[in-house]
């Protein structure tokens, strides 16, 4: 994409860290549970949401939509013998404008055979989106997937020549053809296969509603079903579908939501000139 910042990615050490309450659009709200018995589960919008233990204490990680609606929001966390009710408060933030431009309109306006392809790979990934595998489980200690520079950061309000699209809804990391990519965190491949906008793409499954999304890849290290560790190799940096270079999408979906991922990524720092 079209070089904008001038930040990198590193892969780094894994440490657990406090994760931060961020309750605004694209970010996280970081609920604290308190005490109970056992691990209690969280429900919002009545659906079953992330809860972490750490320190001893529970707690909620609720990720919010770039375009979700600001204001109080409310969950709850249950027992077979406790029942507690939480609030937070959704609040704005307003994301820069970006403009690209592509050499066709292939990706901008698709023929109906292509669009066609595009609703289907999209319902196959709203329904692994909608899961919740409680077979696996995350502390939310992601590692970067790979070293390159952001040229395009999460929450961008997208014009694709000069015609809007949705927010940028990830970020994207340039970096040169064939460039190795790891996996953010250990966890399942649930699916692997090439997207009509997103290129040859990977969405790993982390467990109970913990998902990653690697997009725009050349070529696959894995195949769906198989089992990755954090760091494994995953593919390598591309450009296929709708791309203006060489460069990795990177999204991290929690509960539904695609949030900002370097609100779980700690270490990036600007490049020097």
């Amino acid at each position: 994409m079209k070089n904008v910042f001038s930040f990198l990615f590193f892969l780094f050490s894994t440490s657990i860290f406090a994760l931060e309450h961020a309750p605004h659009q694209g970010g996280i709200a970081v609920i604290e549970l308190g005490k109970f018995s056992y691990k209690p589960k969280l429900f919002y919008k009545s659906k079953e949401a992330k809860v972490l233990k750490k320190e001893g204490k529970y707690l909620g990680v609720i990720g919010i939509g770039v375009d979700e609606k600001v204001g109080e929001r409310h969950l709850v966390a249950v027992t077979q013998h406790q029942k507690k009710d939480y609030y937070f408060t959704i609040q704005k933030k307003v994301y820069p404008k970006e403009f690209i431009t592509l050499t066709t309109n292939k990706h901008v306006t698709p023929v109906k055979k292509d669009l066609s392809r595009h609703y289907k790979e999209k319902r196959k990934a709203k329904n692994l989106i909608a899961s919740f595998n409680k077979s696996l489980e995350t502390n939310l200690d992601f590692v970067a997937p790979l070293t390159g520079r952001i040229s395009s950061p999460y929450g961008q309000k997208r014009y694709y020549n000069k015609k809007p699209r949705s927010p940028h809804k990830g970020i994207d990391i340039a970096a040169p053809k064939g460039t190795p990519i790891r996996a953010a965190e250990s966890g399942h491949v649930s699916i692997c296969e090439p997207f009509f906008f997103n290129g040859n793409t990977i969405y790993l499954d982390h467990g109970e509603g913990v998902i990653t999304m690697y997009c725009h890849m050349q070529d696959f290290a894995v195949k769906t079903g198989d089992f990755v560790n954090k760091g494994d190799l995953i593919g390598y940096v591309g450009s296929t579908g709708r791309s203006t270079g060489p460069h990795l999408h990177f999204s991290l979906i929690l509960n539904q939501q695609s949030v900002d991922p370097a609100l779980f990524i700690q270490e990036y720092y600007i490049a020097k000139p």
